[in-house]
């Protein structure tokens, strides 16, 4: 390796280097983004600690604690069987924070690779993967998503696995779009003539270079699905009593009674799909924001 070689290696590590540390600047100047990473991280370390800040177990039945309002003994209350509301709220945030990470983990590892494939390669392969993707987006995904619930069982593995499953096509055309505006740039094409294979100028050539919306996307994508996590538990084909998640807490309170007399079982559910969700969104416009090329290669002038 010469050593002008050597020198444009470090010159373009450190540029890289310089543009992702303006990225995370203009993020933290961010002020509802940083706010929003604060609030979500909160809520996550509060969901993973559970164990050690819950005084009570999530499905520990005190009959005679039953209904009681916030108190010293249990901060947000009791329901209808004595269960902690408080202990609930957290117990309940793993399972609708994991079916949000775990199903946009899912749609996105099958969206990427196919707009990666329909993008690079064109043609009749683009032609086939785009009407299959429009194909998908027909379909009502709530219905088709209770139907297949209905049919194979309600569980949190079905409605990761259903929700990853009909989720992809948005991540997809927006990964293929990006890539169609890329493939034959000047690298890529001369990455071709050195030989290179399609799947190693596709992971590291071009890809690395159309991150930045698709994480955008994904971001975003996570808050839409831990809210058809909720409707789907609130509807009973989510989690299953008794464990507990903030749509089936939302459920066991839509009596009218519940509603009009104890709003400390249906407030605070609802409070943390709201703040989660918010603080997702947040997160997302300001990784929006902090990513855009423009912005970022302008030294951060608005």
């Amino acid at each position: 390796m010469t050593d002008a070689t050597a020198a444009d290696m470090t010159i373009a590590a450190g540029a890289s280097r310089g543009l992702w540390g303006e990225a995370a600047r203009r993020f933290l100047n961010h002020r509802l983004a940083t706010l929003g990473l604060i609030m979500l991280a909160i809520i996550v370390l509060a969901c993973v600690l559970a164990p050690l800040i819950a005084h009570y177990g999530p499905n520990e039945i005190d009959l005679r604690g039953r209904n009681q309002p916030p108190g010293g003994m249990h901060w947000l209350g009791t329901d209808g069987t004595g269960r902690d509301i408080f202990a609930r709220i957290l117990y309940g945030g793993r399972i609708s924070l994991t079916v949000g990470f775990v199903a946009v983990a899912i749609s996105a590892a099958i969206g990427i690779f196919i707009g990666c494939v329909a993008g690079y390669f064109g043609g009749k392969v683009d032609l086939l993967l785009m009407g299959l993707i429009d194909m998908v987006l027909t379909f009502p995904r709530l219905v088709i998503i209770i139907a297949f619930v209905a049919v194979v069982g309600p569980s949190i593995f079905n409605t990761m696995v259903v929700i990853g499953l009909l989720s992809w096509p948005s991540i997809a055309r927006l990964t293929r779009g990006e890539i169609l505006a890329l493939r034959n740039q000047e690298f890529v094409l001369a990455a071709r003539s050195l030989g290179t294979s399609p799947s190693v100028i596709i992971l590291e050539h071009i890809l690395p270079n159309v991150l930045s919306p698709i994480l955008v996307a994904i971001t975003l994508d996570v808050a839409t699905v831990i809210l058809l996590e909720a409707s789907l538990s609130f509807l009973g084909l989510g989690a299953q009593a008794p464990a507990a998640s903030w749509g089936n807490m939302l459920r066991d309170a839509r009596t009218l009674s519940i509603l009009e007399s104890q709003p400390w079982m249906w407030i605070p559910p609802g409070a943390m799909i709201a703040m989660a969700v918010l603080s997702i969104n947040f997160v997302g416009d300001g990784l929006r924001d902090a990513l855009d090329p423009q912005h970022i290669m302008g030294g951060g002038a608005k």
